[in-house]
């Protein structure tokens, strides 16, 4: 799998990513092919990335200021992130917890931005009401405590939730999960979202791209970036055949750009790899056994969590961590890892095949909080560092890079654009440590498991 930190530049000959969305098995759909950019084109603004915040911002910018942006894209549209999530469509992004932001900034500042989620949300659910189809299922989220001590700050934050930040948070007990939502697993309780929704990312994002084309922004696919540079008030954005230049250069490439895409962004994220399998369809038997609500998305609590929906046709979607390194990602030991996880969540479905197996790159930050930055200096302007929470998020962050470049004033408070990603020190140390973390959580699963 291609890998951002050690290859200089994206393939640029796959044009689906390898996921269960973009395949025969989940669309009967064509994808959209864009052509290759050739020769020089001139814009005001140049996007590099055609995933959800590149395409979002070019649609904002496109409709809503009628400025004039093209969209340069490695291979096209939803092949990265976009294209290979589990498609829950959730409140949050980056890794902090209302209560964790309330102590690095203040309270306000937490209700802030948990209102900014919410209107991702929004955000999403619009699109698909003005007819972006994405097999959408509006089934809830359940937030599972996998040990008995988290229940209770579970229900707290239900509490918080709903008193103070606008949202409906069902707090639940064992027995509650049990009657109407899970009982095919083991669950000491938990917390229940009912504003989220499930979808088919690939699908949205193509859904996404035809709206970019209909706003008149143009979209150049199998054309990754090899150079970036500012020529006096210039950007000049150089591919395999041809260059772009604008005025104002907007990278939206979160975890899939390269590591010297561009010096502003150099060591300012860290790309880790999560996977997801997906099973065979369940028979109405093995749907019996897991018993899980319509439409439910689930995820526990777990340092290196797993996550999981039924989806429309009845398959089970299963993700969780990955390789370390890009080259190592389809090594079958991580399928097996996943399908050890899958089984111990389940057992009574030790009996099912699995279909799809497949990868893809998130973007960490220093500080677990993402940024929508404008370096006014260089005229270049970026999001990124989702920490793996960011599909909603990332919609609405398109729109707010439009906005922070047009008309800054009107943003609402908050610091996602107030300073930059900071660089993480000692970057070439990020795997290594990245890896001793990851032994250190399977010793203390394997601890836990020993004293139960």
């Amino acid at each position: 799998m291609y890998d951002p930190i050690k290859d200089p530049i994206p393939p640029a000959d796959q044009t689906l990513p390898n996921s269960y969305w973009a395949s025969d098995a989940s669309n009967k759909r064509s994808p959209l092919n864009y052509r290759q950019l050739q020769g020089h084109e001139q814009s005001d603004v140049v996007i590099i990335g055609a995933g959800y915040t590149g395409l979002s911002c070019a649609l904002e910018l496109s409709q809503k200021y009628n400025v004039s942006c093209t969209v340069v894209e490695a291979n096209q549209p939803g092949w990265g992130c976009s294209g290979r999530n589990g498609g829950f469509v959730l409140p949050g992004t980056g890794r902090l917890s209302v209560q964790q932001m309330t102590k690095r900034w203040n309270k306000k500042t937490s209700q802030n931005i948990y209102a900014e989620y919410l209107r991702s949300i929004a955000t999403v659910k619009g699109f698909i009401a003005d007819g972006i189809e994405c097999d959408d299922t509006a089934g809830g989220y359940l937030k599972l405590a996998h040990k008995p001590s988290l229940v209770s700050s579970l229900h707290d934050q239900a509490r918080a939730l709903s008193d103070d930040y606008g949202d409906s948070i069902i707090a639940l007990t064992k027995a509650d999960i049990a009657a109407e939502y899970l009982s095919g697993t083991p669950a000491y309780g938990g917390i229940y979202y009912p504003n989220a929704i499930g979808i088919n990312p690939w699908l949205f994002c193509q859904g996404l791209a035809k709206r970019v084309e209909q706003a008149g922004a143009s979209i150049f696919g199998a054309s990754p970036v090899i150079s970036c540079e500012r020529k006096q008030s210039k950007h000049i954005v150089r591919t395999e055949l041809g260059s772009i230049e604008a005025k104002t250069l907007i990278v939206a490439t979160n975890a899939y750009g390269q590591r010297r895409l561009h010096p502003v962004l150099t060591d300012r994220t860290f790309p880790v790899v999560s996977s997801i399998i997906v099973t065979e369809p369940l028979n109405q038997e093995q749907l019996m056994r897991i018993s899980m609500k319509a439409g439910l998305m689930v995820m526990d609590t777990r340092a290196l969590k797993y996550y999981y929906r039924v989806l429309p046709d009845n398959r089970l979607l299963f993700g969780g961590r990955g390789a370390v390194y890009g080259k190592d990602a389809d090594n079958k030991k991580y399928l097996n890892a996943l399908k050890q996880g899958l089984f111990a969540t389940f057992p009574q479905l030790s009996d099912i095949d699995i279909s799809h197996f497949w990868s893809g790159w998130v973007s960490v930050s220093l500080d677990d909080s993402p940024r929508i930055f404008h370096d006014k200096s260089e005229n270049m302007l970026y999001s990124a560092g989702y920490c793996g929470a960011g599909l909603a998020f990332s919609i609405q962050a398109g729109k707010r890079l439009a906005q922070l470049l047009v008309e800054p004033n009107t943003l609402p408070d908050l610091p996602y654009w107030k300073t930059p990603l900071q660089r993480f020190p000692l970057a070439a140390l990020r795997r290594p440590a990245l890896r001793a973390f990851y032994a250190w959580e399977g010793i203390k699963n394997t601890i836990t498991k020993q004293n139960r």
